[in-house]
C-alpha cells in the first residue's frame, strides 16, 4: 500500500523528510549520477536501520529478545515502508538514466559507422550482373551394372516356360 506525500513527511524528521522530497518526481529528475547515486546509499542504510529496529520491536513483544535502547520506537514498519518506497524510485531513475546512456552511446556508435562507411566510398569492382551459366551437370547412376548380358536375359524364362510345356504334355 502506498502513502500519501503527507503521511511520509509527518513519519519522519526533517532531515529524513528532505531526502525523501529528492525521490519524488520534479526533483529527482535534476539529480545527476553522482547525486543518484548518495541518495541510494543513504537511503539504503535508513531503510536498513528501520528493518533491524522493527524486527527487533517484534521480537521484544513476542518476548523472544531483550529491549534495546530507551524510546519507543513507533510506527517503525511505516517508516521503513517509506524508505523502501523511496529507495525503489531512486532505483527506478538511476535504471532510467542508464538505460538513456546507452541508447545515447548506440546512437553515436551508428552515426559514427554511417560517416565510416560513407568516407570508404564506392567499391573497387562493379557488380558482376548477369553471367552465362553452364546448364545443368549430368549426375552418373549409382546402380551397380548388371552382370548377366542382354542377350541372355530373356532366354532363361523361355528356357523355364519350355521346360514346363514338356512337363505338361
Amino acid at each position: 500500500m502506498s502513502i500519501n506525500n503527507r503521511r511520509e513527511l509527518s513519519l519522519l524528521n526533517h532531515d529524513e523528510g528532505e531526502l525523501i522530497r529528492a525521490s519524488h518526481h520534479p526533483a529527482i529528475a535534476q539529480l545527476d549520477a553522482k547525486d543518484l547515486a548518495e541518495t541510494r546509499k543513504r537511503l539504503r542504510a535508513m531503510r536498513d536501520k528501520e528493518r533491524t529496529l522493527a524486527r527487533q520491536k517484534v521480537r521484544e513483544v513476542r518476548g523472544k529478545g531483550e529491549p534495546r535502547g530507551s524510546g519507543t520506537a513507533e510506527h517503525l514498519q511505516e517508516r521503513k515502508q517509506v524508505f523502501a518506497s523511496a529507495l525503489r524510485r531512486v532505483n527506478k531513475q538511476a535504471h532510467r538514466m542508464a538505460v538513456e546512456e546507452a541508447r545515447a552511446a548506440h546512437v553515436e556508435a551508428a552515426k559514427k559507422a554511417l560517416a565510416m562507411r560513407r568516407a570508404a566510398g564506392a567499391s573497387s569492382r562493379p557488380a558482376p550482373g548477369k553471367t552465362a551459366g553452364a546448364g545443368m551437370n549430368p549426375v552418373e547412376s549409382q546402380k551397380t551394372a548388371s552382370k548377366v548380358a542382354p542377350a541372355k536375359v530373356g532366354s532363361v524364362s523361355q528356357a523355364t516356360k519350355n521346360a514346363q510345356a514338356k512337363r505338361d504334355s
